[in-house]
């Protein structure tokens, strides 16, 4: 399994900001009102995942009061930050979408103000999911042993 590319996700972001731009300017007007805190759940999300990579890391560099941890529960972490960076991906280009939309509007439209706030709080939380999950992914990495040399020959050869 390959580390997952920065570029990639922002592939998915951008495709997915023109899908749903073309969809919110031909449905705006139905939509109802976004509350202002609907992308702050993936915020949480990203805090959690970070923080649960700083934990992961220490376990698997094998820190003084760390337990080791179970190659699975580490194949579990990585494939929940593949899952999480994509989904984070998907949804800051689905709110981008929505801001591109909603901004120019913001000062004609009340609706479309609030929108916006709701939009930047869902595209700062979902960028927060994204930076959650490459540095869970990140932390599972297992350490070089000591004798690796870029190169990849040891010292002695």
């Amino acid at each position: 399994m390959t580390p997952t590319r920065p570029r990639d996700l922002f592939g998915v972001a951008l495709v997915t900001a023109v899908v749903v731009g073309i969809l919110v300017r031909l449905t705006y007007g139905s939509l109802p009102q976004l509350p202002l805190f609907a992308g702050a759940t993936f915020g949480v999300l990203g805090i959690a995942e970070a923080v649960g990579g700083n934990i992961l890391r220490a376990r698997i560099r094998r820190r003084p009061g760390t337990q080791p941890v179970q190659p699975l529960v580490a194949a579990r972490a990585v494939l929940l930050a593949k899952a999480s960076s994509l989904a984070g991906a998907i949804m800051t280009g689905a709110w981008g979408g929505l801001l591109a939309h909603v901004l120019p509007l913001a000062g004609d439209i009340t609706a479309a103000g609030s929108d916006s706030v709701a939009g930047v709080v869902g595209i700062v939380c979902s960028l927060g999911l994204v930076g959650g999950a490459l540095w869970l992914e990140h932390c599972c990495r297992t350490p070089d042993d000591p004798g690796d040399e870029p190169n990849g020959h040891s010292p002695t050869t």
